[in-house]
Formats: C-alpha cells, structure tokens, sequence
C-alpha cells in the first residue's frame, strides 16, 4: 500500500517549501495542464504563503502514470495528499477544469471533517451548477487540436510534432472526458468567500456568467477581470498573482523576482 508520504509526492507539488508559513495555496491546474503551469507563481508568492500545485497522472514527470476514473477518483487522491499535509489553514486555486476540481475539492476535504478553505478562487469556468456537457473529448485528433488552438492554451510547436501531439493529446482527451462527463451533486453552500478570476475577451467564460457561484457560498463572491483571452492569466501572472495575495493577505506583497513570459 502506498504510505501517505509517496502518495503526496505523486499528487503534488511544492518547489519551495516555508514551513513557517502561516496559509497553504493549493492550486488546481486546467485540462490538459500539470503543476508546472503553477510554478512561475511560486517565485511571486509572499514569504507567508506555501505554493502547493496538484499533478494530474499521465504527463509532465508522471507520464506513465494511468488516468483517473472520473472526478470523484480525481479528487479523493488530492484530498488524500492534501490531508497528509497536515492542518494548515489553507486556500484553494483552480483554473478552468481546475476551477470545478477546487469546488469539489473543498467539499471532501469539508466532507472528512477538515476545515474549509479559508477563500476558493475559481477561474475560466462557470459555476459547477451552471456548467454545460460537452463533446469535445469525442472529437477526432485535428478536431481536438482546433479546440486547444481556440483557447490559445497550447504551443504551435506542440501540435506540430506529430509524437509529441500523439502524446499530449492522450492526457488532455482524458481530462476533456472527465470535465465534459462531470455532473456535481447538490451540497449545501460553503462557509468561504469565493473570488472569480477571468479575461475580459475569454470565449469560454466571462463576468457576466459568474452570478451562480455566488449561491455556492454563504460567505460572499467577488469577480476580478483581467485582460487577455481564457489564458490570461499566463501573460498577466504579476498582476494575477498580487491580486490573489491581496485577497489572501491584505499585508502581503508579491515578490519581486523576474520569471521567463513562458508558462
């Protein structure tokens, strides 16, 4: 039996620990991501706050790794590895499919009896009681390479190379399937605040479709705009980044550490 220990350095991610730290980020990355869409941030996060990144199976250093079952499977594997942790207070990051990962996130970990987050921050995606299916997922490959290429989320070079396209496509149909499959079950409202991150031109989702995360909380829902498309916050990190510090820690400032515009 894996020991909790190896099943959290599967699960996730953290490039610089602060054990010190008084707050844990723990953040959700979207379809067809891994941790290291997150690990640019970790460089701007203020000394108080423990960056913490999931990894889905099948890419980046877990590429061997078979996929998930479904959400529920998903989800009970970080909430294991975030429970092993230990009982920090913490906030939640989840960034399109990741936003939908989060919210589940937060009502299992509630669920095992641990305490709630103490904000959600949800990005690029409606509200789970809102979110439509979808079909993508049973596109063939020139078809699932037309969506990518419409979000703007992955490198030409990439789908250019035809095994790596074969391989990256393997991992963000698996994820595709298991968002568009997703159907949530009803739960009462979490006790956190929630803050809606978008860009002003994202053709999946913008302000004005993020009212229905306001019924999830009895705790209060703020929307943040951004420039940019449903990536935006890849060319707009620092000022991602300070907000969402903001929101966890009035006090905190982001650091002031160059990073590469790449994600």
């Amino acid at each position: 039996m894996t020991r909790p220990a190896d099943h959290g350095k599967r699960w996730l991610r953290c490039w610089t620990p602060r054990p010190t730290a008084r707050l844990r980020l723990v953040c959700l990355p979207h379809a067809g991501g891994g941790a290291g869409s997150y690990r640019a941030w970790d460089a701007l996060m203020p000394g108080g706050v423990e960056l913490v990144a999931a990894q889905y199976p099948g890419r980046e250093d877990r590429f061997g790794d078979p996929p998930v079952d479904g959400m529920d499977d998903l989800v009970r594997n970080i909430a294991d590895a975030v429970t092993a942790l230990g009982d920090r207070p913490y906030a939640l990051f989840g960034h399109s499919m990741g936003s939908a990962v989060a919210w589940e996130l937060a009502h299992e970990l509630r669920r095992r009896g641990a305490r709630e987050p103490v904000r959600l921050c949800v990005s690029g995606r409606e509200a789970p009681v809102a979110a439509r299916a979808g079909t993508v997922h049973l596109r063939d490959d020139d078809g699932l390479c037309d969506e990518l290429e419409r979000l703007g989320g992955t490198h030409r070079d990439v789908l250019a190379d035809a095994d790596l396209r074969r391989a990256v496509l393997s991992y963000v149909r698996d994820d595709y399937r298991l968002i568009e499959t997703y159907r949530p079950r009803p739960r009462a409202p979490l006790g956190c605040p929630i803050d809606v991150f978008t860009g002003d031109a994202d053709p999946e989702f913008g302000a004005d479709r993020a009212e229905p995360w306001a019924a999830l909380t009895t705790a209060g829902m703020r929307v943040h705009v951004f420039p940019g498309g449903h990536f935006y916050l890849t060319p707009h990190r620092r000022e991602v980044v300070a907000t969402l510090a903001g929101r966890l820690d009035p006090t905190a400032t982001v650091t002031n550490s160059r990073w590469p515009s790449t994600p």
